[in-house]
Formats: C-alpha cells, sequence, structure tokens
C-alpha cells in the first residue's frame, strides 16, 4: 500500500474514473477489448499510489461508480466517492471537490486525470509547488491541447473544463499556466496505443507493467 510520507501535505487531489467497461475506447484497438478495462484500471492504480506517495499530498479522492476500481484504489489508501451527479467527468471533478471542502472547507483542491501510468512523484511535487502561488492554475497534457492537472487554492472556486481543448478554455477562465520543464510523467496521459508506447518508454508503474508485460500480442498496431 503506498502511503503518504507527510498526512499534514496541503492538497487534496480529485481523481475521477467513469466505469470500467466503458474507459479507454481508444485503446481497444491497439490493446484488445479484453485488456482495455485491465488497463484502465492499471492505470489509475498506479496514478493513484504515485500521487498518495507525494509529500504535498493529504489525500486522493477518486470519483467512480464502479465497484471493481473502488475496491482496488480504496486498498490503495484512496478515498472513493461515488459520481452522484452522473453527469459527465466535470461534473464529477465538481462533485469531488465539494466533498473534499464539506470536510476542510479551506481545502487546496487539484484534480489529476486517472491514466497516467507513468507518474513519478517528484514531478508531481514540482506542479503542485508551481501550482501553490496562483489561485488557480494548470497543466496541458503533452499533445498541449488537453488538460491533466487543474489546481484551485483554498477558498478558491474549482471551475473544470476538462474535455477537447481543455487547455484553451482554462487559460480563458484565468487559470495560471503551469511552464515547467522535466514533468512529462504529469503530462502523459495514455488514451491510444501510440500514447501507451510512449509511456511504457518513459517507465510505468509496476499495475500497468504487470498488465503490459502479460500482453499475449505487442502494442505495436
Amino acid at each position: 500500500m503506498a502511503t503518504n510520507t507527510d498526512p499534514a501535505g496541503p492538497w487534496s487531489l480529485v481523481v475521477p474514473l467513469k466505469p470500467l467497461a466503458r474507459a479507454k475506447s481508444r485503446l481497444g484497438q491497439a490493446a484488445g477489448d479484453d485488456a482495455r478495462p485491465r488497463l484502465a484500471l492499471a492505470f489509475a492504480q498506479d496514478t493513484v499510489a504515485a500521487a498518495l506517495a507525494c509529500s504535498l499530498v493529504r489525500d486522493v479522492v477518486v470519483v467512480t461508480d464502479d465497484a471493481v476500481a473502488a475496491a482496488a484504489l480504496s486498498a490503495l489508501g484512496a478515498r472513493i466517492v461515488p459520481d452522484a451527479p452522473g453527469a459527465g467527468l466535470n461534473a464529477a471533478l465538481a462533485h469531488g471537490a465539494r466533498s473534499v471542502r464539506a470536510l476542510r472547507p479551506a481545502a487546496a483542491v487539484a484534480a489529476l486525470n486517472a491514466d497516467l501510468p507513468a507518474l513519478r512523484t517528484g514531478e508531481l511535487a514540482r506542479v503542485l509547488d508551481f501550482a501553490s502561488a496562483f489561485p488557480r492554475a494548470f497543466l496541458r497534457d503533452a499533445a498541449g491541447i488537453g488538460t491533466t492537472f487543474l489546481a484551485a487554492a483554498g477558498g478558491t472556486e474549482f471551475l473544470p473544463a476538462f474535455g477537447g481543448p481543455s487547455g484553451a478554455r482554462h487559460l480563458a477562465s484565468g487559470a495560471a499556466e503551469i511552464a515547467l520543464s522535466g514533468v512529462e510523467s504529469v503530462r502523459r496521459d495514455v488514451d491510444t496505443g501510440e500514447d501507451l508506447r510512449v509511456a511504457l518508454a518513459l517507465g510505468v508503474g509496476p499495475h500497468t507493467a504487470r498488465i503490459t508485460d502479460a500482453a499475449a500480442q505487442p502494442l505495436d498496431r
């Protein structure tokens, strides 16, 4: 089990995860439909484990209605919140943030994608440290179009606007763009076979490594 070395870390992370049967549809072309749900869970496990190991992270809240994922991620130390709104990604993130602030009204909250299997704890710490200087801040994905991370300081409205060209939306909303080099693992979300190949080259966590090492066919399509 991943443990947080600093339980008083200032940040609560909200990680959204759709039901595994529907997750990562584009990855099925490369990995096969049988492996796709297992990979989606493994990505989330490696993401959550790395986040919980970060000294700046107080807790991780996973918003999901998937019972298998909830059990696996709870075992790592995450708190599970059902997706009560059932109205898509941004509603789930806002719901997760509200659940955090219902317990700690002044909490600093950040959204983190669930599909960052190469996530490095030290790189996440650098992103969180940078974000702490702003009321709201975001990190674009590796493609420079979407967003993998959005932060809101205590007392600041969260305003998630994920999906599609979300980087431009977050910038237009007044969030500061996080301009850091050397944080590729925080940018590298995985939606396609090519994305997974790049993540594997970076070095994925143990849960993803077990699935990919046991794959019956290479992820080369």
